[in-house]
């Protein structure tokens, strides 16, 4: 006869061996979603754009943020985080990113919105590299699973370009 002890090792084992099978398989039905997401982002003015006193350039936008990520949520999705960020070369750095706003999306119906907003932290380069910069605006995306892996891709947004002369 077997004891409380063994019964009870058993009846574990089997309930977290379905478990990690029941994880196992959710991961994997995540990877048949082809997300479409789509963005629009619009700078509506350039509020200043000066050197600071020790040097560096910093700029302050206003944005329209347009979006619908509502194709990044499944059923194992529990949040989205998503951010946007500047991206400009300089001769020191072949990439420089500055990250101007973002947000946490916490359930597929607050996932298509439109946002008018300032930059949310400072676009300030360490020099005075972004007069008459071109630069792209980039829309970052991390979808956080309820299980499984955490995956992240991007939609670049180019064309943008600082004035030549401060404001």
């Amino acid at each position: 006869m077997h004891s409380f002890g063994f019964r009870a090792n058993a009846v574990l084992t089997f309930g977290i061996t379905i478990l990690a099978l029941i994880c196992a398989m959710a991961s994997i039905s995540d990877n048949f979603n082809s997300p479409r997401p789509s963005s629009e982002i619009q700078i509506l003015n350039i509020n200043w754009f000066q050197k600071q006193p020790h040097g560096n350039d910093e700029v302050s936008l206003t944005m329209n943020i347009t979006a619908d990520l509502q194709s990044l949520f499944t059923w194992n999705t529990k949040q989205v985080f998503v951010f946007v960020a500047a991206e400009y070369e300089t001769p020191k750095n072949a990439l420089n990113q500055v990250s101007l706003w973002d947000a946490i999306i916490p359930a597929k119906e607050h996932a298509k919105f439109w946002v008018q907003t300032a930059n949310k932290y400072r676009f300030v380069d360490q020099g005075s590299n972004l007069r008459g910069k071109d630069f792209n605006l980039t829309l970052h995306w991390h979808v956080m699973p309820k299980t499984g892996k955490m995956f992240a891709n991007k939609l670049v947004i180019p064309g943008y370009r600082l004035p030549e002369e401060y404001r």
